[in-house]
């Protein structure tokens, strides 16, 4: 059984190591592959294991001996799912492995946005404590979430997370999750259709998937149904949001402030509006890669292999 992986340095950069997956069979680990390599590298592989590395239809069609994809992810639009399951190959993705570590890094974007602990660390690194005339200094406004609205479009797994937090914090929690309107035992949750929610939150959180439909809907006219002191955390998919519009409206001053973990384009372009916007917070895509959310996604993944080779499938997303 030979096993590739064509894009592993994210899920073991040194410190989570392939053993369980290993055991199954001949293991070879990439850690990126380009465009032109993933035909050369998949071939004479029955199981393959990518995370943001593309599987297109061409591709899978050349693989007569493919016989398992497995996506290090949630997520699992880099692979053709049509296609693989016209060949009866099964696609299968690790669906719960860092919510918890998600929803940590969504609310630590939100402290930052209201507490703005980097900036003020900034500034007494820069000497203005030290020369300040009384023995608190205060440059940047800051905010009390008590009291506050947050509103969370996804109120799915990592979505109910955040909200748990929010609610110890003292903050309302108003929600939109068109599928299945299903609270949190013991929650307290308004839910609202998504123009009103953005309109009334004090904070607006995503958490949900990047669809056909849903692509760029945070543009320039949801934006302006926000408040002027609102605010926006982005820890999804880059693609929900027009990034120009999002610029746009932080530049003008339509919201107060945005944070955001993910891009449309990534790693993020050089010339992304965003890079320069007033009043924007941006992590390269680290939400989900704590040692302990990337330990489950392996062991995840072993699992998944281990059922497969069982005659069983667990956690598949094309249908088979």
């Amino acid at each position: 059984m030979k096993i590739v992986v064509l894009d592993g340095y994210t899920l073991n950069p040194g410190d989570n190591p392939w053993d369980e997956v290993a055991a199954f069979g001949e293991l070879v680990v990439h850690e990126r592959t380009p465009e032109e390599l993933v035909l050369e590298r998949c071939r004479g592989a029955q199981i393959v294991l990518t995370n943001k590395t593309r599987l297109s239809a061409a591709t899978l069609s050349q693989l007569p001996e493919l016989r398992l994809v497995c996506v290090l992810a949630t997520g699992y639009n880099v692979v053709d799912l049509a296609r693989s399951a016209e060949l009866g190959i099964p696609v299968v993705n690790v669906p719960e492995y860092g919510s918890d570590s998600v929803a940590q890094h969504a609310v630590a974007l939100l402290l930052e946005l209201t507490n703005r602990v980097a900036q003020y660390d900034a500034a007494v690194q820069r000497g203005e404590w030290t020369r300040s005339a009384d023995f608190t200094l205060v440059a940047q406004p800051l905010t009390e979430l008590k009291g506050r609205s947050l509103g969370i479009v996804g109120l799915g797994r990592i979505g109910a997370r955040v909200a748990a937090v929010a609610a110890a914090l003292g903050m309302e929690i108003l929600a939109c999750n068109p599928r299945r309107k299903v609270a949190p035992d013991g929650m307290a949750v308004q839910w609202l259709e998504l123009d009103e929610l953005f309109a009334r939150a004090d904070v607006v959180s995503l958490h949900c998937p990047l669809t056909a439909e849903n692509e760029g809907v945070v543009d320039a006219a949801r934006l302006r149904l926000m408040q002027p002191h609102a605010l926006l955390i982005n820890t999804s998919r880059g693609g929900l949001v027009n990034e120009r519009d999002l610029a746009d409206a932080l530049n003008a001053g339509v919201i107060a402030g945005a944070a955001v973990d993910v891009a449309a384009i990534e790693p993020i372009p050089a010339d992304s509006p965003l890079l320069s916007a007033k009043n924007c917070i941006i992590t390269p895509h680290i939400a989900w890669a704590t040692l302990a959310a990337r330990r489950r996604l392996m062991a995840t993944t072993a699992g998944n292999i281990s059922a497969f080779l069982a005659g069983t499938l667990q956690n598949v997303v094309n249908g088979l």
